[in-house]
């Protein structure tokens, strides 16, 4: 009987396997099949996976300056896409009420 420890997907090395899935998500785009996340689902996947990352211990902790980087790259490209929020005069004021706290 021949040897069946190297059948399906889960048996292939990683990079094989982000090929094919790669290829598929690309497909699926094509065919108009793939799901298209709003914001706000998009919002909540990135919440789970970093709870996730987290909890395994596999998050990357970012010191103070690369957190800024980060941050200023995102609003770069959210203004260079057009769609950053544009702060109205009294969301501006609470902004700078809070003066960079969460609450």
């Amino acid at each position: 009987m021949a040897n069946q420890d190297n059948r399906g997907f889960g048996s292939m090395d990683e990079r094989k396997q982000r090929d094919i899935a790669s290829k598929g998500g690309k497909e699926a785009h094509r065919q108009g099949a793939a799901h298209e996340f709003d914001s706000e689902e998009a919002r909540q996947a990135g919440q789970q996976g970093g709870r996730e990352a987290h909890a395994q211990g596999t998050a990357h902790e970012f010191d103070s300056e690369e957190a800024r980087r980060a941050g200023q790259k995102g609003g770069q490209e959210a203004h260079a896409r057009g769609s950053a929020h544009e702060f109205d005069s009294e969301e501006a004021r609470e902004a700078g009420r809070k003066g960079g706290r969460n609450s």
